[in-house]
């Protein structure tokens, strides 16, 4: 892969070379700046939403969220102790209320949970990392915040196209998961 991210810098910096650089040096140097600005606004987003995730842990509401949500965390991931069902339920309602990257700490614990010292990632594992990379989102908070942020008139345009989109690659990636746990343990069988 170091191979390929070397092709591609010398190839970038031989078309800089070779085409204006009075045009591209200040495009890129703005292309930087408004990285450091959207990475300072994501920053305030999740430190608001960590801090949410918090109160939930400490007030006990995730219990309680994982007691909701046992039949479908029991399903989706199979036997687990209290602390990795209340980090999946953690992750599941951050989630859903789109708050995206936040939603990362509490998917790593519940899987360092999973793990039992096996060098393979097991079905439950992987099934954390799909949910949590698909995301199904009911309010996606942060992107409205990032829109609103951005000076949108109707930051709430895109809950209904959200939700659309996250329903069809969440339970993609479930019938996924699932299908090929069956197929791997029935080739481990």
């Amino acid at each position: 892969m170091n191979f390929v991210w070397e092709i591609v810098m010398l190839v970038g910096l031989g078309i800089l070379l070779f085409s204006n650089v009075e045009i591209a040096l200040p495009s890129m140097l703005a292309g930087g700046s408004k990285a450091v600005s959207l990475g300072i606004k994501l920053w305030g987003i999740y430190a608001v939403w960590l801090g949410v995730l918090k109160v939930v842990e400490d007030t006990g509401l995730d219990k309680k969220l994982a007691k909701l949500f046992s039949p479908l965390i029991r399903w989706l991931i199979g036997d687990a102790d209290e602390y990795t069902r209340n980090q999946v339920a953690i992750n599941i309602t951050s989630n859903l209320l789109g708050m995206g990257n936040a939603s990362t700490p509490s998917g790593i614990n519940a899987i360092s949970g999973l793990d039992k010292g096996s060098r393979y990632a097991t079905a439950g594992m992987i099934m954390i990392v799909v949910l949590n990379s698909s995301s199904l989102q009911l309010i996606p908070t942060t992107v409205m915040g990032l829109r609103i942020m951005a000076g949108s008139n109707s930051a709430s345009d895109i809950i209904i196209p959200t939700l659309i989109a996250t329903l069809v690659s969440t339970i993609s990636g479930i019938v996924l998961v699932k299908i090929m746990s069956k197929i791997f343990k029935d080739k481990q069988s």
